[in-house]
Formats: C-alpha cells, structure tokens, sequence
C-alpha cells in the first residue's frame, strides 16, 4: 500500500512538472499581451471542462480545467474565421504587427528563461556535485569477478594512477588496455589491491575487465554566482543541441520516432527518474522539458507559436495581413491536427503502460 501511495506521489510530481511549464508558457503570452495593450479574453491551465475558475478586475477569466496537460492564453478577435471583429480597434488582428510579433514569442522565450533561472539558482544554491565513479556492476565469470570486485567498490587507482578526479571517463580510458591492471580497490573502509586481466570486446572495440560504471554524487562543492551563470546557459545550450539533432534525425531519417511520446510518457518518464534519483533528476528534467516545449512551439507548424510567427513576419514584410479568415483556419485546422496527434500519442502511451 505504502509503495502504491508513492508511486501515486511520484505521478503528481510529474503533471506538476508539466503544469509548471505550461503555466510559464502561457505567462509569457499573457505579460506580453498586458504590456503590450493586447486584451485577453481567458487564462487557462489545463484542457477540457472547466474545474474552477474567475474573472480578473480587466474582464479576463482564468480558469483551471480538469485535463493537466496543455493550456491556452485566448486574445480578443483571435483567429475569427467569421470576421465578427474584423472592425472592432480592440481585436488581435487590429494590433501592431511587432507586439502580435513579442506576444507570441514570450511564451517559448519564458521557456528558455525558465531553464536558464532553474539551473542557475540550484546549481548556485546546492553547488557543484562532486561525482564518484563506482562499479554498479560485475559481469560473472569475467576479468573483474575473478579479481574479487563486486558492485558498489570504488576503483581508486589504476597501476598507481589515480582515477577519480569525478568522471567516468578517465576510470573507463584506465583499464582499456591489453596489460594486467592492478587495481586498488575501495570498499566501505577496507582498501586492497588486485590484478585484472582486461579482454578484448569486438561488439565494443575496446578492451574491458567485465564492469559496470556509474557516478553518485559523493559532496558538493560552493561556486560563485557567475560560475553558475556560466554553467547553466551552457546546459541550456547542451539541451538545445541535443534537441535539435534529435529533431533532425527524426525528419531525415526517422530515427528516434519510437522512442517519441505524449504527455503520458512524459509524466511516467519523470515519476521513474525522480523516484530514482531524487530531486536532482526533477530540477534537470524541469529544464530539458522547458526547453524542449521552448524549441518545438517555435516551429512553424500550424497552430503552434511558430506558425503565428511565420503569419506575422510575412505580414510585416508585405505590409499587408494575410486575410484573417484565411489564417485562422490553417490555425485551426493545424489544432485540432495536433489534438488528433496527442489522442493517438496518449492512447499509445497508456498501451505501452500494459
């Protein structure tokens, strides 16, 4: 009962990873449309029916609603197929181009700003990990098992070289050589030494004594506020380029398109890993993900930001609108395409579940 409880626990985490960001996202629409004088009709979390929900002293009406994925920021006059407003000075399509223009971009912007300011303050805030590589692992029967290394020893030295200076890397390029390597070896508050004999692996190309080899984060050391600047816009770059690759892979080759998934998937991925590995994998995916749903809604897909974008950049280039009715129904019509894609997506998600 006590594991079922925390799995539920681990869930809720999840869609509330999800709801923050979605939250941030429509923020960023809403603070710009305030700013810029745009008149926003309703501030919503959430899809589908309604829970609870009120009306601002300005006549916007927020709501929170019972699916906890997604949400939306609706202006005044937006995407009016009808033309009902095409003469109303208050409607979206009667604004100036550059502020539909920031209106737009401040929700995938608030995106990468959220990922920037999360990792920035927590790695401020905690400092920076001092990483332990470990053996997590011991194949039976090979070089390492019949030195006497088991799962959880710390390779400390290899043939007199120190090997943890906090990457797994240095300790794997040690023992990839085709010499017997003397190991001293930690385990809890005994040290010892003993000789492996490393193997050649030709589905691997390199020579190996049979281990596994994880980091655990052993301490954590005070940095600067500049130093955790610096270090988290360069993992906000890291998983920007990550996500691009993986998007080109995609479209070029189709790599990596079973591995895609809904808000399902996500919420399930992000309860295993916090349940894992605590706190820091929540602060890590909070970031990826943000910036993740930063890079995908900037593409010019109908009915995602980019698509608005790409309307409002064509506009301001031939100094005339494309004709509202014409817009809005690409927009609607790429929405209610993305809607079928997160059913099919969602109902694949639950199916792998079982």
């Amino acid at each position: 009962m006590i594991g079922f409880l925390s799995q539920i626990g681990y869930i809720l985490i999840g869609i509330l990873l999800l709801g923050i960001l979605v939250a941030v996202h429509e923020f960023g629409h809403f603070m710009a449309a305030r700013l810029t004088g745009i008149e926003v009709m309703e501030f919503a979390i959430g899809m589908g029916p309604k829970l609870f929900g009120w009306t601002g002293k300005r006549g916007t009406k927020f709501s929170l609603r019972c699916i906890p994925f997604g949400g939306f920021c609706a202006f005044y006059g937006e995407d009016d197929v009808e033309g009902k407003s095409k003469d109303d000075p208050r409607a979206y399509n009667k604004q100036a181009v550059w502020k539909r223009m920031l209106t737009v971009a401040m929700g995938p912007v608030m995106n990468f700003v959220l990922a920037f300011v999360v990792l920035t303050g927590y790695l401020w805030y905690v400092g920076d990990p001092v990483v332990e590589p470990y053996i997590s692992g011991v194949e039976e029967n090979g070089p390492a098992y019949v030195a006497g290394i088991e799962a959880n020893d710390v390779i400390a030295l290899v043939n007199g070289v120190d090997v943890l200076d906090g990457t797994q890397e240095t300790l794997l390029a040690a023992i990839d050589g085709d010499d017997p390597l003397t190991l001293t070896v930690v385990r809890g508050d005994e040290v010892f030494e003993t000789v492996a004999d490393p193997f050649w692996d030709s589905s691997m190309n390199k020579y190996r004594i049979g281990v596994s080899i994880t980091g655990r984060v052993v301490d954590t050391l005070p940095i600067s506020f500049g130093t955790a600047v610096s270090r988290g816009w360069s993992d906000c770059l890291d998983f920007s380029t990550a996500i691009l690759d993986a998007l080109r892979a995609l479209v070029t080759t189709g790599e990596g398109i079973e591995d895609t998934g809904g808000p399902v998937a996500v919420v399930t991925m992000v309860s295993q890993e916090v349940a894992t590995y605590g706190f820091d994998a929540f602060i890590t995916l909070l970031a990826f993900i943000s910036v993740n749903l930063g890079i995908m809604n900037l593409l010019p897909i109908p009915g995602l930001d980019g698509s608005r974008l790409l309307f409002h950049l064509i506009e301001g280039i031939r100094r005339k609108p494309i004709k509202p009715e014409i817009e809005g129904a690409i927009h609607l019509v790429g929405t209610l395409l993305l809607l079928l894609l997160l059913l099919v997506m969602t109902f694949r998600d639950v199916w792998r579940l079982f």
